[in-house]
């Protein structure tokens, strides 16, 4: 059910908004994956800060997309100088 509504979000470009641990998160959803010891995790950016993070998803719980707030993903871009 989590990987139905982060899946959904990634392919809208959604944002999340959920509870981690006791802490209220937003997250533009970039990829779902699993860890060295095999759990379920999602990275993420949260709060339009520059650092992707990750997150378990046995600690996620109440997930909702919110549904007036798109992202574009950050892909760096490097210029060559010629």
């Amino acid at each position: 059910m989590k990987t139905d509504i982060f899946f959904e979000a990634m392919i809208k470009r959604k944002k999340l908004q959920f509870l981690y641990g006791l802490d209220q998160v937003t997250l533009d959803p970039y990829y779902i994956g699993a860890d060295r010891n095999g759990k379920k995790v999602i990275y993420g950016r949260v709060n339009n800060s520059p650092v992707i993070r990750k997150f378990e998803y046995e600690k996620i719980a109440n997930i909702r997309i919110l549904p007036n707030s798109r992202f574009t993903p950050i892909i760096p871009i490097y210029y060559s100088m010629n």
